[in-house]
């Protein structure tokens, strides 16, 4: 789980009224897959620009493949679902997961909540169904477990979690 130096990061970032470059956008694009283009699109502006940071530090650290940096760009993906803004996911990180797997499924703003929680199993399957490779499916599946519980090589789950909480 990230630490809380990167959560606050985060939340200043998605407070930036900064766009994402265009050459960053081109850069994304240029790595994902269609399918995987399409659900890159549909992140906010704020996941998109911390993708895209986190992908360029695993592909500048270890020459990464395709499958690698797709998976550093769509590891949040799942937070598509959840719909909520910047007040809405600090709101969802103090709520916190457990009290979250109960709300995933309800209307509204509890439902929301529960989504933004179980972002990496929605992510997975929103992967999936639109053909990425499995590595880059089972990183958005296992990006806030431990170590010891990952499927992915665990040289490529260290890079990855290091871009992400750096």
């Amino acid at each position: 789980m990230a630490g809380p130096i990167h959560l606050v990061r985060r939340f200043l970032g998605s407070l930036s009224p900064v766009p994402l470059k265009a050459d960053d956008q081109g850069w994304a694009t240029a790595r994902l897959l269609p399918g995987e283009r399409q659900l890159w699109q549909r992140m906010s502006r704020a996941d998109q620009k911390h993708s895209v940071g986190v992908a360029r530090t695993v592909a500048r650290g270890s020459g990464a493949d395709r499958a690698v940096v797709a998976a550093a760009l769509l590891h949040d993906v799942g937070k598509v679902e959840a719909d909520l803004g910047t007040v809405g996911r600090a709101v969802a990180t103090l709520v916190g997961r457990r009290r979250g797997a109960r709300w995933r499924d309800e209307p509204g703003i509890r439902g929301r909540i529960g989504r933004y929680l179980h972002h990496d199993a929605i992510g997975a399957a929103l992967l999936e169904d639109a053909g990425a490779d499995p590595l880059t499916v089972a990183w958005a599946r296992e990006h806030h477990r431990p170590e010891d519980a990952w499927t992915v090589p665990v040289e490529v789950g260290r890079a990855l979690r290091d871009a992400d909480d750096d």
